[in-house]
């Protein structure tokens, strides 16, 4: 059995609260792609750091692109 080690996690600060962003946008599908898996799936909380509020938003924006046709449902 392996010991456990109880390494300090850093927690990651919400991209948005840190650079001061006031909305969050469908448009802009570049940064929306840095909250998505490699397999386009809306990644959780824990992996993208958002605060629960701007996760909330970016799932939404995320839902919004695809439908427009900027970001992909699935790769190719």
């Amino acid at each position: 059995m392996q010991a456990k080690t109880n390494k300090p996690v850093e927690k990651k600060q919400c991209h948005y609260c840190a650079n001061n962003v006031k909305e969050v946008t469908y448009k802009d599908a570049i940064l929306l792609r840095k909250f998505v898996s490699s397999y386009f799936k809306i990644a959780p909380r824990r992996r993208s750091g958002l605060c629960a509020h701007h996760q909330r938003k970016v799932a939404q924006a995320i839902k919004q692109a695809r439908v427009a046709g900027l970001m992909p449902f699935c790769p190719k």
